[in-house]
């Protein structure tokens, strides 16, 4: 009998939902409808001093994921909203909502899950693991009649690329992994910056062949527009994640929107442009904003 009630009422029970979740959206009864489709680069001359602006770039063609969050004016959160590239509306988001003055948070990324909008000064990404990242902070003002916005993004995220000119690497090999400090995992949508001090540590797959020029690429969030990363170790591991090869890089300069690329021999073996002394060199790459290079 006790076996009996007890199977009742766990099929009555109902998991509980988050009421303010919206996923995808639908603009039947909307007042707000948000196009979240660009984000804008500036570009940078020789000299390394702004120029003109690019033009905007589809941010569905960059990002497979996207997290609003809607606070009051008191930083109550109000609605969060979770699209996917698999959406046929993503990247528009339809909300009803009451006239009144809001703060509007939006995350674009290519995470494995939803970011987790807690407040406008904290974003957390699934697993702590940071890919490319854009957002949009700003009052959203509602009023009684229907309203459309179309929202450019901007790019949160600094990148370390590390480009290989080994010839050959040894057959154990299987992958690369990244454990660096400096950075951060965590945004602060409010600043536009990084807001802790994160240990990250990301695994890079060898691919096959690994040809001259192969590259992996880490993301952080940096505290400030220019920032470093204190410590980098790459470590070469083979496939019971024993230690192959291993380079400590210090003060790995990080700036937002900005690439930096280390270029050299890994393993001491040369390559078909590099000499064999095992120096990286780090130089701008004008696919996100262009830097001033410089040799270490």
């Amino acid at each position: 009998m006790f076996i009996a009630l007890a199977l009742l009422v766990a099929a009555c029970e109902k998991p509980i939902l988050d009421e303010d979740s919206v996923v995808g959206s639908s603009a039947a009864d909307a007042n707000v409808i948000l196009h979240m489709t660009q984000f804008e680069q500036t570009a940078f001359d020789n000299s390394g001093n702004r120029a003109a602006t690019r033009a905007a770039t589809n941010i569905t063609a960059l990002c497979t994921r996207l997290n609003i969050a809607i606070f009051s004016a008191d930083g109550t959160k109000v609605k969060t909203v979770a699209q996917k590239d698999t959406d046929s509306d993503f990247g528009t988001v339809a909300l009803t909502l009451a006239p009144g003055t809001y703060h509007l948070v939006v995350i674009a990324h290519n995470g494995d899950g939803s970011a987790t909008i807690t407040s406008e000064e904290k974003v957390t990404f699934p697993n702590n693991k940071v890919t490319d990242t854009f957002y949009y902070y700003g009052d959203l003002v509602v009023t009684s009649d229907v309203q459309s916005y179309d929202l450019t993004l901007t790019r949160a995220v600094a990148m370390f690329r590390l480009v290989l000119t080994d010839e050959e690497i040894p057959s154990s090999v299987s992958k690369f992994k990244f454990y660096y400090t400096g950075g951060s995992s965590t945004f602060s949508p409010k600043d536009g910056y990084g807001c802790v001090n994160s240990k990250q540590t990301e695994v890079r797959p060898v691919p096959v062949g690994f040809p001259d020029g192969t590259s992996f690429d880490i993301y952080t969030l940096p505290h400030t527009e220019e920032d470093v990363l204190t410590k980098l170790t790459v470590t070469a591991l083979d496939a019971n994640d024993n230690t192959v090869k291993e380079r400590v890089f210090e003060n790995v300069p990080v700036i937002r929107n900005q690439i930096t690329r280390y270029t050299g021999s890994f393993f001491g073996s040369g390559g078909s442009s590099q000499q064999s002394d095992g120096t990286f060199r780090m130089t701008a790459d004008p696919d996100w904003d262009s830097v001033n290079g410089y040799t270490f």
